[in-house]
């Protein structure tokens, strides 16, 4: 299966840059369907981003995000061709994760 993550991250010098993109439903539970039925909440609770093993990035999340949320970030401590590891825990036990090269 292809992975829910899409993501560039490059570094200039002491910055890295990162955009992200993650496609998830990301439903509230409050809206329904065509027939009238409640759509239950599923949504992303936890979306964390790693390089050289710390947390550069974690955001805990609940219903007030849209669907397929963009994150767009920076942060300092990296270099060209570390790696990026980017993952995400759901509230149905759903998760992904990715990684990617800076360039």
């Amino acid at each position: 299966m292809a992975s829910s993550i899409r993501v560039r991250a490059t570094s200039n010098g002491d910055i890295t840059e990162v955009q992200a993109l993650i496609q998830h439903p990301m439903d509230t539970g409050l809206v329904k369907d065509s027939k009238g039925e409640v759509i239950p909440a599923h949504f992303i609770q936890q979306l964390k981003f790693e390089c050289n093993g710390k947390d550069v990035f974690v955001a805990d999340w609940g219903t007030a995000v849209s669907k397929d949320p963009y994150v767009k970030f920076s942060f300092k401590g990296a270099k060209k061709g570390d790696e990026l590891k980017i993952s995400w825990t759901d509230n149905k036990g759903g998760s992904d994760t990715t990684t990617a090269k800076i360039a």
